[in-house]
């Protein structure tokens, strides 16, 4: 599988990542989706310290503890759990530099390849944060940080203040806003897009109709029911398969190294890589764009 280089660091990721989120607290079939994720050239793994409260974590890293130094390991701080199982939004310094010791002994291992900010505002402290991931990265406690984000507002701030490798955003055919401001700013800045989401919430997948008709009966963004219906039945009058042409779609752009999606099944992971097989033309990505719409950030400004 080719392996892109994650903004100006020394990782090379697969251009496509597996979210962990859906792996689920079966140890041995979140094993097996691992196992056959990395068999077929997957090296990049992502996961969060409160996805399944710290669980997913500790799954992931029994999972990787014989091949750790092959895996690109990545996971998310800023969610503070609490006992109860509820949490709040903390981005403190204090917080980072304590949560990052637990994620380390949840994942079985002594440093993290990519530490990223799960969220963040305008309000949030923002030159403390970026202080706690630095002295992290200095400590080699963390290889290199990033965040996960899709306001505007917050992604420029640390283009101009940090020394952030990657943004992960929601990014798909269906949700075209980074390409409008964000996809072009980050690439002039060396600064890598991880895709999360290039499915759509399953809408763009190969049954998407299905999906559309079970969540999409409200719409989604700025599109109506009817505009989904209509879009995926576009989608099938190609001759690739919907998930395929979705993720092609994504990381056609230069910004974008990896496109993040996840799997609750081998079955369903395979058919996900199956957008190997295909490649797609400027024509067709304009016949994809055409079907779709640019839409644009509203808040966040």
């Amino acid at each position: 599988m080719k392996k892109n280089q994650l903004g100006t660091s020394e990782l090379f990721v697969s251009e496509v990542a597996l979210g962990c989120m859906s792996l689920g607290t079966d140890e041995q079939k979140a094993k097996a989706v691992i196992d056959e994720a990395l068999e077929q050239g997957i090296n990049y793994l992502d996961t969060a310290d409160l996805y399944d409260k710290g669980l997913n974590e500790e799954i992931v890293g029994k999972a990787i503890k014989d091949r750790r130094q092959d895996i690109v390991l990545a996971t998310k701080v800023g969610n503070h759990l609490k006992e109860d199982g509820t949490w709040y939004w903390d981005p403190s310094k204090e917080y980072i530099k304590n949560q990052v010791k637990e994620s380390l002994r949840r994942l079985g291992t002594d440093y993290i390849d990519l530490y990223q900010l799960h969220g963040g505002t305008i309000e949030d402290p923002i030159d403390e944060t970026i202080e706690a991931f630095e002295e992290l990265t200095k400590e080699g406690t963390v290889r290199y940080y990033g965040i996960s984000s899709i306001r505007p507002n917050v992604i420029r701030t640390y283009v101009e203040k940090s020394n952030i490798v990657s943004v992960m955003m929601q990014y798909s055919l269906l949700d075209r806003r980074p390409e409008e401001e964000v996809l072009d700013l980050l690439h002039q800045h060396s600064i890598s897009v991880v895709a999360r989401g290039p499915m759509g919430k399953g809408m763009l997948a190969n049954h998407g109709k299905e999906i559309v008709q079970a969540k999409g009966q409200k719409g989604y963004l700025d599109y109506s029911y009817d505009e989904l219906v209509g879009i995926i039945e576009e989608l099938q009058s190609f001759d690739q398969p919907a998930s395929s042409l979705a993720i092609r779609y994504v990381l056609h752009h230069p910004a974008v190294a990896s496109a993040v999606f996840g799997a609750s099944s081998v079955e369903q992971l395979v058919e996900n890589l199956t957008y190997q097989d295909i490649r797609v033309t400027e024509n067709e990505v304009q016949r994809l764009q055409q079907i779709t719409k640019p839409i644009v950030y509203q808040q966040h400004r």
